[in-house]
């Protein structure tokens, strides 16, 4: 058996950096690339697991955050009872209760109001067939007048009409299943809420324990900053609410519009909501005031709104929350864009307090800094 003998000059010809030494410039460049090559390989791999993950699991991070904000709400409660010699578990308790208290006054009051409305709306409903048709008149002016302009062709009159059917009872139970584990998820919030007050030290603690020794410093001042910016951001974001609601109970009560006060309060804090909010603010009052108002009252409404909006935009939230998020104009709209897509309606209420959050890490790390440099102002 005849064995072909290899030339080693002619392999290392082939591959120089096979034997060429190690500290050849050569050979140490390309091992530094092909190692930033394989860092940004891992690195844009674990992004997409991570996003993949937050996307499939967005129910429960959307009521873990959640608890968490309530938690951070309740917890000067909890202190002020501390300060009264009761202990931890039993304040913690107690201010779970208040919550779920205050939650069941608002929903019964919003409830019987509602119903009040519906029961009085009958009364108005002259006057809002009357807006109605008015409308529809002028419709059917504009489109008798376009047709003259633009006459039809007999051929574009034979038109088929294609309806597609849709299964009344897959969509109900769509919606049940949907409704369901709202309500499951709903259920978790106050015993997350409890825990989390009533263990907060253990788990500050416990997670600064899962980092290095050398890295536990920077991790407990960066859970310091987390938890400041959070306090302040509800803080603020309590105090504006109150502001505009009662700017708004003041002028629905000047118009006479029906329920002010519950109106006020629940627009005032619908134009919290980023970008969408004054949309959102707008539709109880000018609802609740069709049929009773005029349209001169309903525009009074609409400029009241936006009026309050973009002062508590560019005004309130700048002098009472800049200083704590430290985001940049650009950064705030990229992220109510990404967590509104990522996790909805909830996106867009958690991404300004998560943006901040993951600002404060990166500010707090140093291959990051450049990053919260970008978020930052």
């Amino acid at each position: 058996m005849a064995i072909e003998r290899v030339d080693t000059a002619e392999l290392a010809e082939a591959r120089p950096e096979a034997s060429a030494p190690a500290g050849t410039p050569g050979v140490d460049f390309e091992r530094r690339r092909y190692a930033r090559l394989q860092a940004a390989t891992l690195t844009v791999l674990a992004t997409g697991a991570v996003l993949t993950l937050m996307y499939f699991a967005r129910p429960v991070l959307i009521t873990v955050l959640s608890s968490v904000l309530l938690a951070y709400i309740l917890a000067p409660v909890v202190d002020a009872l501390e300060r009264f010699r009761c202990p931890k578990p039993v304040a913690s308790l107690v201010a779970v209760l208040l919550l779920c208290g205050i939650c069941y006054g608002i929903t019964y009051v919003s409830y019987n109001r509602a119903v009040a409305f519906v029961q009085e709306l009958p009364k108005y409903s002259g006057i809002i067939k009357q807006h109605v048709m008015r409308f529809q008149k002028q419709a059917q002016t504009i489109q008798k007048s376009t047709e003259t302009v633009l006459p039809e062709d007999q051929e574009d009159k034979q038109t088929v009409k294609v309806k597609q059917t849709t299964s009344w009872s897959d969509t109900i139970t769509r919606s049940a299943a949907n409704m369901v584990e709202t309500v499951l998820l709903i259920g978790f919030v106050p015993f997350l809420v409890y825990f989390m007050l009533s263990w907060q030290e253990h788990v500050r603690s416990s997670t600064v324990m899962l980092f290095r020794m050398e890295h536990r410093n920077t991790a407990y001042v960066t859970l310091g900053a987390i938890s400041a910016m959070i306090r302040s951001f509800i803080v603020g974001n309590v105090v504006v609410g109150l502001f505009m609601a009662a700017i708004s109970i003041v002028v629905f009560a000047w118009l006479k519009l029906p329920y002010f006060y519950f109106l006020g309060v629940i627009s005032g804090f619908l134009s919290l909501v980023p970008y969408l909010g004054v949309v959102l603010a707008i539709i109880p009052p000018v609802i609740a005031g069709v049929g009773v108002i005029g349209s001169e009252e309903i525009l009074v409404i609409v400029a009241t709104v936006v009026g309050l909006h973009v002062f508590a935009l560019n005004v309130l939230y700048p002098k009472i929350l800049g200083k704590r998020l430290q985001l940049n104009p650009l950064a705030v709209t990229v992220a109510l864009l990404f967590w509104g897509w990522l996790w909805g309606a909830m996106g867009l209420i958690l991404a300004v307090p998560v943006t901040a959050a993951i600002k404060i890490i990166f500010d707090h790390v140093d291959t990051l800094r450049p990053y919260g440099a970008w978020l930052g102002e």
